[in-house]
């Protein structure tokens, strides 16, 4: 239902080098280059960083929250230790996630934007 998603940054070059690094674990690489906004996929640009020319960085939650599905529990791992490697606050680890109906894997980052940023996968057993 949802084609893609922006992300508002305040420094455009920190961003990518950070999103390069956390998006790999789950197959996502940068596909498009422009002046103030660089997307990420893996056939076309799911997700945009985009530089917003006057934004403070925000030490706290920009209201922003994005879920990626990820694959495997590891793929989810992966992200989690290369975003808190890479500088992200980890606002939850890597867990198992028993809730009412539904029965997930994820782990919570949040950039230095104050972008949250989940991966998520559904284990069957």
């Amino acid at each position: 239902m949802i084609d893609h998603v922006s992300l508002a940054v305040s420094d455009l070059v920190r961003a990518v080098a950070f999103y390069e690094r956390v998006f790999a674990p789950l197959g996502l690489t940068k596909l498009v280059t422009r002046e103030k906004m660089v997307g990420f996929g893996k056939s076309y640009p799911e997700i945009w960083i985009n530089l917003r020319d006057g934004m403070a960085r925000l030490p706290t939650d920009s209201g922003a929250h994005v879920a990626l599905r990820a694959k495997t529990t590891a793929e989810i791992d992966a992200f989690h230790a290369a975003a808190v490697a890479a500088g992200a606050m980890s606002e939850s680890a890597p867990s198992l996630r028993p809730h009412d109906r539904v029965r997930y894997y994820a782990a919570f980052v949040v950039d230095t934007d104050g972008n949250r940023i989940e991966a998520v996968t559904f284990p069957q057993s």
